[in-house]
């Protein structure tokens, strides 16, 4: 049963965290929350986390039963969820650099209600956790299952604390993301954000690529 829960834990650790990758998502995270106090980038760390360790769970255990429920198909979810990436990107390339330095502005419009309202959507999906990682997961669960209902509770087990483990890893990234980016200068942190902001743009329009291919091939 251990052996169960183990390979388990490391096959979602190893899958996962790769796809996640929470250290090249934390630029995004701090250009999101420009002009947020320290103390609501420690919320939305949390609170972020929190939302893509139950995201991620719920795909692992019912993802597929529920797309099946409404006749969607993964090439879907990912030309959805590619064009949300891609348009919030978009979005932080399109930010003025006048816009950018009114920082006491910023800071006044970022209130701890905003902070709530936004952690989810698009902070936690599809910004920290897409469409890639959900389809993922969704793949995951469905090799979890076993016929003996106790096989599967402990390999679950098992992909739940790699989940975890992950969530530790991002709450860190996103909780420190300024002193990770404190030896950069302040124009050294823009061009940071701009490129990092470009790539994500980049990887929305690959995630849209890639269900547009599926879908073109099922034709």
């Amino acid at each position: 049963m251990e052996h169960y829960t183990s390979k388990s834990f490391l096959l979602v650790l190893a899958t996962l965290l790769p796809i996640l990758n929470p250290a090249a998502t934390a630029p995004i995270f701090l250009g999101l929350t420009e002009g947020a106090s320290d103390d609501t980038r420690r919320v939305l760390a949390w609170r972020i986390t929190t939302n893509m360790v139950l995201l991620i769970t719920v795909a692992m255990l019912v993802g597929s039963y529920v797309l099946a429920m409404f006749g969607i198909s993964l090439p879907i979810v990912r030309v959805a969820g590619g064009t949300i990436i891609a348009a919030n990107a978009w979005r932080l390339l399109a930010v003025s650099l006048s816009a950018r330095d009114n920082r006491q502005s910023l800071a006044e419009a970022f209130t701890p209600e905003m902070a709530r309202i936004h952690a989810f959507y698009p902070l936690t999906f599809p910004i920290s956790c897409g469409p890639g990682s959900v389809a993922a997961t969704i793949t995951i669960g469905v090799t979890l299952h076993e016929e003996r209902l106790a096989l599967s509770l402990a390999r679950f087990a098992g992909g739940f604390g790699g989940v975890v483990v992950i969530g530790l890893v991002m709450f860190v990234a996103f909780r420190y993301a300024t002193q990770l980016l404190k030896p950069l200068d302040e124009t050294g942190t823009t061009v940071f954000l701009r490129l990092s902001a470009f790539i994500l743009l980049c990887l929305g329009v690959q995630i849209v690529w890639d269900g547009l291919s599926e879908l073109l091939r099922s034709l």
